[in-house]
């Protein structure tokens, strides 16, 4: 579906992941982060993502190599939604 770029009014960027290596993720928080863009998605006033950007680290520990994911998703509304915690 086509969205209409010109009604969109606020865009909030929603990361999921962990980009952080000195601050890893539980599995709790990144289901937090899930039900913020699931709620962005499904509220009122419903957004659409807008784009997604992707990212990765790899990190060397001893012989092991970590590869951290996360993914920034940018969601736009046709207006601002209540409780929205972004700085104006």
């Amino acid at each position: 579906m086509a969205v209409d770029l010109s009604k969109i009014t606020y865009i909030e960027r929603i990361t999921v992941g962990s980009s952080d290596p000195n601050h890893l993720l539980t599995q709790s928080e990144l289901d937090a982060q899930l039900e913020r863009l699931n709620s962005a998605l499904n509220g009122f006033p419903r957004g659409t993502i807008l784009s997604i950007e992707k990212s990765f680290t790899l990190l060397g520990i001893n012989e092991h190599q970590l590869v951290l994911e996360w993914s920034v998703y940018h969601v736009g509304y046709t207006r601002k939604p209540l409780g929205s915690t972004a700085h104006e």
